[in-house]
């Protein structure tokens, strides 16, 4: 398994998947039984599952961005950056998922730290690398 081939997997499945709103485009990057902490305040929940949530409360708007992901052994951590309409408000989340990839490449757990901010704000000058 190439963790760091996963790891811009995984990106490229999201990036995909949150501008088209389409969940079952992350099918291919999570193993069946994958567990997803969204939140460290959060219950555990299926990553399909979330996203289909998420997607459906998001307006068209999104500006999203990615950070290089950082890899070691069978792990990794990738940053993201995003600005959109969430609920009806104008938001802009920033955080970092990491990532435990199986023996196949796939997420078998990823659990996600963020921060939410009212508004729009562009990530600073040398973010992500």
């Amino acid at each position: 398994m190439d963790a760091e081939a996963a790891a811009r997997a995984w990106v490229d499945a999201w990036d995909g998947a949150w501008r088209a709103k389409d969940e079952s485009a992350l099918e291919p990057v999570y193993a069946e039984d994958a567990v997803h902490r969204s939140h460290p305040d959060r219950e555990p929940h299926s990553p399909i599952e979330y996203a289909r949530s998420a997607f459906a409360d998001e307006g068209d708007d999104l500006e999203l961005s990615w950070g290089e992901p950082l890899v070691a052994g069978n792990r990794a951590a990738v940053e993201w950056w995003a600005a959109l309409t969430e609920s009806g408000e104008l938001v802009t989340l920033a955080g970092t998922s990491w990532l435990t990839f199986g023996d196949d490449g796939r997420v078998v757990e990823q659990h996600d730290y963020w921060t939410v901010t009212p508004g729009r704000s562009a990530p600073w000058k040398g973010w992500g690398s």
